[in-house]
């Protein structure tokens, strides 16, 4: 009878080739991984010791990049960042282009940011990327999401944290082959990453159309924000992207009118944001208006919400951004602003 115990000298030498190969994977840089292949989402595996002080540290990582967050007025939101025990994934789609989802995920990002909250922008737009131009990122893109499913780098080697704000990061999904496949299961499995890593909140800018890029985008959301514009066009777009969200399961669903006009309003050459509300059915979110400072901010790689003085839509997109994570329950005036938000600040304090 053959024994099946394998002698020492067999498993010294499987050791050692094993230990060579993670070794040989690191230094060209990426991920280690034996010969059982392992899925590049999945969070790399510690012994039963060193979990304690692992998820310590972990913890210690997050406490540290919420405090470098939670710099100056925003202090008031820090309990709540900390109390979020369930990660969001929210989707930004329109169904017609040039509505502004991009400029749209990329200020309510920096914006939730802001308040402390661990944020992480995903640009799904496989063809034609843009959200790195507005956060000013471009130049230090290296990997992306096709480099991820490729197993060419890990996950956090592809996402790039802003300079500005920690716990703001941003994917993109850009392609630099003629095809590829990414399929549902693939944006299910990267956002399951990335909520591992301790992110609370996952943007996702949908491409235009409805297409197999805007059935990828929205399989991992929970929630949607659909952006329009009050012309017909985009208003008829957005009922049948409403229609598809329901029917893949999404009934969590905000609206947010972009480019808008009072003086036009008034003048009956424009809808109003009602008008536009009602004809869509869906629960109002804000009303961003028309603003050249949305241009000057694209040019430089800069957010609106970023600048020291905040324009119209600036201060549209920081209302938002608060009912978004429930910390506002009023709209700013577009023809007042500033005379709107000190009336409501009056009220809370007379209560």
């Amino acid at each position: 009878m053959r024994s099946t115990i394998p002698s020492a000298g067999a498993a010294s030498t499987r050791q050692a080739q094993s230990a060579s190969v993670i070794h040989g994977l690191r230094a060209r840089g990426g991920p280690a991984q034996t010969s059982a292949s392992r899925s590049p989402f999945q969070v790399p595996a510690t012994c039963s010791k060193r979990c304690a002080f692992s998820c310590a540290r972990a913890s210690q990582q997050r406490n540290l990049v919420k405090a470098a967050a939670l710099q100056g007025p925003e202090d008031d939101f820090a309990a709540s960042a900390n109390d979020m025990t369930e990660a969001r994934i929210l989707v930004v789609t329109s169904g017609k282009g040039g509505v502004g989802k991009t400029t749209s995920s990329a200020n309510l990002g920096m914006s939730i940011a802001r308040l402390g909250y661990k944020v992480c922008l995903i640009d799904a737009d496989i063809g034609l990327r843009n959200l790195d131009l507005l956060l000013g990122l471009e130049n230090r893109i290296l990997y992306t999401a096709i480099d991820i499913l490729d197993g060419e780098c890990r996950l956090d080697q592809a996402l790039i944290r802003d300079k500005r704000w920690k716990n703001l990061s941003l994917l993109s999904m850009s392609r630099n082959r003629q095809r590829y496949n990414v399929t549902r299961a693939h944006m299910v499995q990267l956002c399951e990453a990335i909520i591992a890593l301790g992110y609370q909140f996952i943007v996702l800018d949908c491409p235009a159309g409805i297409d197999v890029g805007f059935i990828n985008a929205i399989s991992p959301a929970k929630e949607a924000l659909i952006v329009t514009t009050p012309e017909i066009t985009s208003i008829r777009d957005a009922d049948r992207v409403a229609g598809l969200l329901e029917a893949n399961g999404i009934y969590n669903v905000k609206l947010l009118v972009n480019r808008v006009r009072p003086d036009m309003i008034q003048k009956n050459d424009m809808m109003s944001v009602k008008d536009v509300q009602e004809m869509l059915g869906i629960p109002l979110l804000g009303a961003i208006p028309e603003d050249p400072q949305v241009i000057i901010s694209t040019n430089r790689g800069e957010p609106l919400v970023l600048q020291k003085q905040l324009s119209l839509s600036g201060i549209a997109f920081e209302n938002a951004a608060r009912r978004l994570i429930g910390k506002q329950d009023y709209f700013v005036d577009l023809n007042n602003p500033q005379k709107g938000l000190f009336q409501k600040l009056g009220e809370m304090f007379q209560n």
